[in-house]
């Protein structure tokens, strides 16, 4: 037997209006943001080919300007089921390349550079879309504070950091030696970009 939904919350002592409202948007906004925020820690997740844990993710995520509890980020994690790879340990043979390069920190803050072309900056940054992550990398010329050169992907690769990195070379053509500065991301320590500064005479 149907009945009307008035007396259904009368019988229940609820507002009719509390019910339309659900009715028209069921999930709250904590389960909205709940979903939005999962969507990042998933990516963040499979970023760092699925062995970081709640700690790790949660860094990240505080990086890139998210703000949420490291309890949430635990709980989320948990109700999608990415965890951690515990006990993983580098079997010999099974990766190819050579190892990251660490690079000293030439610059040691000195940024207030008195010619142009002489020191670059250079970085990644992350942009949320409706299609999802866009990476952006930019090249600074320090003198001047420009942005030189800068590229875009989906996926954080060096090529990114390169095609970044060549636009500048096309643009300003150096005669000199120029001096890159970065972080020592897995981009910015990789065989072909460390290849690509040899090749055009730049120095790190």
């Amino acid at each position: 037997m149907d009945y009307p939904v008035r007396r259904l919350c009368q019988t229940l002592k609820v507002h009719a209006s509390g019910y339309y409202a659900w009715l028209a948007e069921p999930k709250s906004a904590r389960a909205k943001e709940d979903q939005r925020l999962l969507g990042v820690i998933k990516h963040c997740w499979l970023e760092s080919g699925g062995v970081y844990g709640y700690r790790k993710i949660h860094d990240d995520l505080r990086e890139i300007g998210e703000q949420c509890g490291r309890h949430r980020v635990t709980r989320l994690m948990r109700l999608k089921g990415l965890r951690s790879q515990t006990g993983y340990r580098h079997r010999p043979g099974r990766y190819g390349g050579k190892p990251p390069v660490a690079s000293p920190n030439r610059l040691e803050r000195r940024f207030n550079v008195t010619e142009p072309n002489k020191v670059w900056g250079t970085d990644i940054t992350y942009i949320r879309t409706y299609e999802g992550w866009l990476y952006l990398a930019v090249v600074l010329d320090l003198f001047s504070r420009q942005v030189i050169g800068w590229s875009m992907k989906p996926q954080m690769t060096s090529g990114l950091a390169i095609d970044a990195l060549q636009m500048a070379v096309w643009r300003r053509k150096p005669r000199q030696e120029v001096m890159i500065h970065s972080d020592q991301g897995s981009q910015y320590s990789s065989s072909d970009w460390q290849s690509f500064l040899r090749a055009n005479n730049f120095n790190r």
